[in-house]
């Protein structure tokens, strides 16, 4: 048994989805709000620290490994790359096609932070180029809307799965 090292509750301001830290001492804690913010909160303090207002309610957040950036999956159906060290968006994601399919839908980094998914309402998961913007490629095989992906944290391989419960491995991408 761990002994606790205290409870701490923090007034969130609006329903959150998502949350991540951002600090290898867990001081700091992004947010993603249904208000359409994302929230920066010093866990020493009694206030939120600052926040981001986007387009649209924040559906997932995801933290770059060098703690650098972050990923937002927005309802106005764009993902936003944010750099943490300026708090400032410095690059957004969109296609004429992509769609994002709930309110739970989740983006991710692929390893080394060079790409990006995210899974749409048509059924397909869209992979994007971080450094570049550019629309890497499309992957179709779901019938229902992608809720959710996750890389292979050494290697390229992607997963997905939609709202119908099917899982889909993906190769090397």
């Amino acid at each position: 048994m761990h002994a606790s090292t205290g409870t701490e509750t923090k007034f969130a301001g609006s329903s959150c989805n998502d949350l991540v830290t951002s600090d290898g001492a867990g001081s700091t804690i992004i947010s993603g709000h249904f208000d359409k913010r994302i929230r920066f909160w010093d866990i020493r303090t009694e206030m939120s620290a600052n926040d981001i207002m986007l387009q649209g309610k924040v559906t997932s957040l995801d933290l770059s490994r060098d703690n650098n950036y972050l990923l937002a999956c927005v309802r106005d159906d764009t993902i936003q790359l944010i750099d943490l060290r300026m708090n400032t968006i410095v690059r957004s994601f969109s296609h004429e096609s992509f769609k994002v399919g709930c309110d739970w839908s989740r983006a991710a980094f692929g390893p080394g932070g060079r790409l990006l998914s995210v899974g749409a309402a048509d059924g397909a998961a869209y992979v994007w180029n971080t450094h570049s913007g550019r629309l890497e490629t499309i992957l179709k095989d779901h019938t229902s809307a992608v809720t959710a992906v996750s890389w292979h944290p050494q290697s390229g391989l992607l997963a997905s799965v939609d709202r119908g419960k099917r899982a889909v491995i993906w190769g090397d991408l």
